[in-house]
């Protein structure tokens, strides 16, 4: 399965970073760098899957993408030396 969300990360006063998606509510997870917290985002959006499908929810329209069919697009953090 394919997903298609926009990520807010959110630095934390005391250092990390908190990982949000405005279009899943539900959706949250952290880390203690850019890095570390984008690793988490795949298993985050599994249990907002499965938080949703146990509640009898559907994802909101749009998410989901057919591979191989839609374009996909990211914006990605790196760091530059």
């Amino acid at each position: 399965m394919l997903a298609r969300v926009s990520l807010l990360l959110e630095p934390q006063p005391e250092g990390g970073f908190t990982v949000t998606c405005p279009s899943l509510p539900e959706f949250l997870t952290e880390g203690r760098t850019v890095e570390e917290a984008m690793a988490h985002v795949e298993d985050a959006f599994a249990a907002t899957v499965e938080l949703y499908r146990d509640m009898g929810r559907t994802l909101p329209d749009g998410i989901l993408v057919e591979e191989g069919v839609e374009p996909l697009t990211a914006d990605i953090v790196v760091s530059l030396p």
